[in-house]
This record gives structure tokens, sequence and C-alpha cells, in this order.
């Protein structure tokens, strides 16, 4: 089987198949979580809060939003980790549009490894996704934290 270097947009396409597979399992587990802290039958406009009810409604709030991003991040991390780690060498994502990550070697990715991907993500994002955009530029496809990790990502 021939493999070629994976592109931005092939990558682009898996990343977006990704994120719905993501959120609706988050979703699965915050909307519960909603629900019991009545964030479903909320409505500001309905009751009369004093001070102190509407601080103590930020604070539910603010913890509500990082226990949600909290729960993504480690959510994002334990997925793209363990499946680009696994006997299948990609996300579902990936596995759908037929791409696979490999180290420089074409070999299978340790968990570590993969981890060191997943995190060297956010150095990608955090210059205005250049490190993303590269993947379109450079000789072997490579995305900013594929080269961190000393990965590959290839087209079957």
């Amino acid at each position: 089987m021939e493999k070629k270097y994976a592109g931005f947009w092939w990558r682009f396409i898996a990343y977006l198949l990704d994120t719905v597979i993501i959120n609706t399992v988050v979703s699965i587990f915050i909307i519960p979580i909603m629900a019991l802290l009545g964030f479903t039958a909320f409505k500001a406009s309905s009751y009369n809060f004093s001070e102190a009810d509407a601080l103590g409604m930020v604070g539910v709030v603010t913890g509500f939003v990082l226990l949600f991003i909290m729960l993504a991040l480690v959510a994002g991390w334990l997925y793209f980790a363990l499946m680009e780690s696994s006997k299948y060498q990609g996300t579902i994502g990936k596995i759908a549009i037929g791409l696979i990550v490999t180290d420089m070697d074409g070999n299978k990715i340790s968990f570590a490894r993969a981890t060191g991907r997943y995190f060297g993500k956010f150095i990608s994002g955090i210059i205005l996704d250049i490190g993303y955009f590269m993947a379109g530029f450079t000789e072997k496809k490579q995305a900013l934290h594929d080269m961190l990790a000393s990965t590959l990502v290839w087209k079957k």
C-alpha cells in the first residue's frame, strides 16, 4: 500500500469530524450536570436576585465553565493520544478519511509521543494557527506540533 504525506486540508477535514465526536461525548456528560445545577430552567429576567444571589450565580457559572474546559481538555487529550498511539494509528476522523500518524520511520507512535503531539497543538494554535498551516507548506507536510513530536501524517 502506497502512502503519501497528508496535507493541511485532509487533516482539517479529519479534525472537523473529531471535533463533532468530542463535543458530542462531552455534551453527554455536561448536559446532566447543567440540569442538576438548574441551568436548563434559569431565566435571569424572571427572578429578582439580590446582589449576593447574583454574585453566587456568577460563581456557579464560572465554576461550570472551568469544569467544562477541564473536561474538554482531558477528553481531547485522551481521545487523540489513545487513538493515535493505538493499533489504528489515528483518531476516528483520521481513520474515516484514510490518515495515519507515525514516527519519522513510519512506525506506530507511543502514548507519550502522542501526548506530546497533542499538547504541541496548543503551540501550533497560539501563534495565530500558523503552526497548523505549516502542514500545507513543509516538505513532509508537517505541522509545527508534528515537528515538535517527530511525527508524520500519511494518506493511505
